[in-house]
């Protein structure tokens, strides 16, 4: 009779260490990614010195909808979101072409940066508390600080196109309040210079000053939401994130304390799902799951809770034959919460 193991000869490493297991020693042994160090610092940061904050602002109507995450193509010349009684229109502009003499197509503004932009402008406007803001320096140092790059370098192209794409563009914002309707037809940023020099190697500057349009500087006046600079620098790489953040920042604090509000991911997918099929909503579940916890990484007062499936699979009767089913997953509770910043606006 042969002992246990004998003949048997040694086993594959690979049915020893599977990719799973792999992924798991990988993430012990060289710590934390960088956008997880910096979630982390960023978190850090809050709870050792509250008084150090530094504040951005963002308008209550872009807590609430969201422009395009990613680039929606030439091709694209209006976008459209809504949310309850809160209503978004961007429609993409023209600027004039300094070689052409000519007007020519500006795209939407997209992605994480434009909304860092906005959010920089925005506060330089209520500290100032003028709609002309001096940004030549500030802007600088806001790229170099918060978005990590060189001002001088190529990257810069990137922050300065989205600029000028919300410079060309018109917004509609749309808001009902105790029965009342507040619409803002305008422009966000006005007079700005959006071309770039010919050669790659030459410095590409920033305006010295933006004008915000009055009817959307008025309109920030009373529907601003102050918001963690550390933040928002932590979520960065990601415009869902900041969507999801400035969202919750808004809303939170505005539940009422014992009546929290259930979100259902329907819901949730209307409002960020921006590019999943609505028949996939676990793509996007999964994907909005991710984002969510970095937010709350960092937005550490946020009482978010996430109705996860609970319980096994359950195997029940259906056409003559059996099948397995998990419990349908509900959604988010949201409770009444601090806001990230506690500062009065200024």
């Amino acid at each position: 009779m042969k002992k246990r193991g004998e003949g048997q000869g040694l086993l594959p490493i690979g049915e020893i260490v599977t990719p799973a297991l792999m992924k798991k020693i990988r993430r012990r042994t060289t710590g934390p990614t960088p956008i997880q160090k910096r979630l982390l610092d960023a978190a850090a940061l809050s709870v050792e010195d509250q008084e150090a904050q530094s504040l951005l602002y963002q308008h209550t109507v872009f807590c609430q909808t969201s422009l395009p995450y990613r680039d929606p193509g030439d091709e694209a010349r209006t976008w459209e979101r809504s949310n309850g009684d809160v209503q978004l229109k961007v429609l993409a502009g023209e600027a004039m072409h300094p070689d052409l003499h000519l007007f020519v197509p500006v795209g939407l503004p997209f992605g994480p940066k434009c909304r860092m932009v906005l959010m920089h402008i925005n506060q330089r406007a209520l500290v100032t508390e003028s709609p002309h803001v001096e940004v030549e320096d500030t802007l600088s140092k806001f790229v170099r600080k918060v978005l990590k790059l060189d001002p001088k370098g190529r990257n810069i192209r990137i922050v300065k196109d989205q600029l000028a794409r919300l410079s060309a563009s018109s917004i509609r914002l749309g808001v009902v309040r105790d029965g009342h309707a507040l619409t803002v037809n305008s422009q966000i940023v006005t007079a700005f210079d959006v071309w770039f020099p010919k050669d790659d190697r030459q410095r590409v500057l920033w305006p010295s000053t933006v004008s915000l349009s009055q009817e959307y500087f008025l309109s920030l006046m009373n529907h601003a939401v102050p918001l963690d600079e550390a933040h928002i620098a932590a979520l960065s790489h990601s415009a869902l994130a900041l969507d999801i953040y400035t969202w919750l920042a808004q809303r939170l604090h505005r539940i009422p304390a014992g009546k929290p509000a259930r979100i259902s991911w329907t819901a949730l997918h209307g409002q960020f799902g921006q590019g999943y099929n609505p028949e996939r909503i676990d793509n996007f579940r999964r994907v909005f799951r991710v984002a969510l916890k970095e937010v709350l990484t960092v937005y550490r007062a946020a009482r978010v809770e996430d109705d996860d499936r609970t319980g096994p699979p359950r195997i029940h009767a259906q056409g003559g034959g059996y099948v397995w089913r998990e419990k349908t997953a509900k959604g988010l509770t949201l409770y009444n919460s601090a806001p990230p910043v506690r500062k009065l606006l200024k």
